[in-house]
């Protein structure tokens, strides 16, 4: 009888544990949730003309309920016209660069690994630098750099899948792979701009800075139909990658299908960053950063972490570009230099501070 009432005691002990660890990633959810909200009303008040943050939220709740909430033209022109495709750009490229650097970061078990790591973004890099200096592309018009550089950049993962396969796909192969292709297309950019004139040069330079500048609905709408597709797959497959950072011989014998997965989830987070800066223009250290912070504050568990993880990186590419507008007005600094200005101390102090291993 004690033995059962015991079993019983240590089962309610477990339960209120594991109810304990799941609320804080729960708070911590809502947590990043209400600042992304609190932040994105305070940046709609910054710019040339200014307007409240009550005016801000007054006119989005009128656009959805125009009963309940009045509005008037010029609050309703700064903010839908001006301002919160600009911030929602922000906020839903800053979600799938994070996410993609949590999902690389756990099928490479490598804290240094980043969608960019793999060649991505030089990738992207060269595309538009192709459409600005040669004029030439896969698609024309408006879409001439945008086109080149989403067509590249899913280029670049094929080439580096092709090259990791060659050897057999292990972080070790993908990570030299994504080297090798992000010097490749570094060197071909940089000749680029040498035959480039100044002012083509000028705007390739400008471009891979990354700018939130060009935003609009439409590429809005486009980034987050992309995260919407691409994330459910990765979120159903974060038991697999928490298997993977326990090792593939771990995994494999969990059940886990490694090579398909590490390739499946790589192509994933590849098409959510082409999506990404191929409107942005190259946005470093958001999915490097993003994770680690929230890897610090709720632990590896890749069900929260991918999520949250997300809502982090949303967060700071907002934070970022509501800096990058407002520190120099009215001049804008493109909002990459800022997301490196973040990110570098942040790096600093992890190397400084950090005294156990991330996995």
């Amino acid at each position: 009888m004690s033995a059962a009432h015991s079993h019983d005691n240590t089962a309610a002990d477990l339960r209120e544990q594991y109810e304990k660890f799941i609320g804080k990633k729960i708070f911590v959810l809502f947590a990043f949730i209400l600042a992304i909200i609190l932040l994105a009303g305070y940046a709609a008040t910054r710019g040339s003309a200014d307007i409240s943050v009550a005016d801000v939220y007054t006119t989005i709740l009128a656009k959805f309920m125009p009963g309940t909430f009045q509005t008037n033209w010029f609050s309703d022109t700064i903010v839908w016209g001006l301002r919160l495709h600009r911030i929602l750009l922000a906020i839903v490229g800053g979600i799938g660069l994070a996410i993609a650097g949590a999902v690389m970061q756990g099928i490479l078990k490598n804290p240094l690994a980043s969608p960019f790591t793999l060649g991505i973004s030089s990738a992207a890099g060269f595309g538009a630098a192709l459409a600005i200096v040669m004029g030439a592309g896969f698609v024309g018009g408006q879409w001439l750099i945008v086109g080149n550089a989403f067509i590249f950049t899913v280029l670049a993962s094929f080439a580096v899948y092709g090259l990791a396969k060659y050897k057999g796909i292990t972080p070790e192969t993908m990570i030299l792979a994504g080297i090798a292709i992000m010097y490749l297309f570094s060197a071909m950019t940089s000749f680029l701009q040498y035959v480039g004139h100044a002012e083509q040069v000028q705007e390739v330079v400008f471009w891979m800075m990354g700018s939130l500048g060009r935003s609009s609905w439409d590429k809005v709408w486009i980034v987050t139909a992309v995260i919407v597709v691409c994330f459910p797959y990765l979120l159903l497959k974060s038991w697999d990658i928490n298997a993977l950072g326990a090792g593939d011989e771990t995994a494999k014998s969990l059940g886990v299908n490694v090579e398909r997965t590490r390739v499946i989830c790589m192509m994933l987070v590849s098409f959510i960053t082409a999506a990404v800066i191929c409107f942005t223009g190259t946005i470093g250290f958001i999915g490097l950063v993003s994770p680690h912070i929230t890897r610090m504050i709720i632990g590896g568990d890749h069900r929260f972490l991918l999520p949250i993880s997300g809502l982090a990186g949303g967060l700071l590419l907002l934070a970022a570009d509501t800096v990058a507008r407002t520190i120099l007005a009215p001049v804008i600094l493109p909002v990459g230099i800022m997301t490196a200005f973040l990110g570098v101390p942040f790096f600093v102090y992890l190397f400084m501070h950090r005294k156990k291993e991330f996995w």
